[in-house]
């Protein structure tokens, strides 16, 4: 697994293809385009970027253009979690599930699943 990082406009963009891949440049900015208000232009460039990443490939063999995503969003997720973890090393881990547990209000479902991750875990 190549590590790629991404900014949080591409986390949008990459969020939007994993969901509804392939995309031309102009559906991939009409669906963008309510949270983000990003032009055709903005989003051409970022996709260039995130080829140059090696994120998303650009299909060109139609007539249309199709943005399709190259890295997996599970594999984007672990590498993001593991850097935030490296940046925020000084507030111990508790803090940051204690924190996720209070500010992003878990449902009962996520907190089940958390309980069997950490339990998996301490069994490894």
């Amino acid at each position: 697994m190549n590590k790629i990082s991404l900014s949080d406009g591409e986390w949008k963009l990459m969020n939007i293809l994993w969901e509804k891949s392939p995309l031309t440049i102009l559906g991939l900015t009409e669906a963008a385009r309510p949270e983000t208000g990003w032009t055709k232009a903005t989003v051409n460039m970022m996709i260039n970027r995130l080829v140059e990443k090696g994120a998303v490939r650009i299909d060109s063999s139609e007539r249309t253009k199709r943005v399709h995503p190259l890295l997996d969003r599970d594999d984007a997720v672990v590498q993001e979690a593991k850097s935030t973890l490296e940046r925020i090393k000084t507030g111990g881990l508790g803090l940051l599930i204690s924190t996720m547990a209070q500010d992003c209000r878990l449902s009962d479902e996520e907190i089940d699943e958390l309980a069997r991750i950490l339990k998996e875990g301490s069994k490894n």
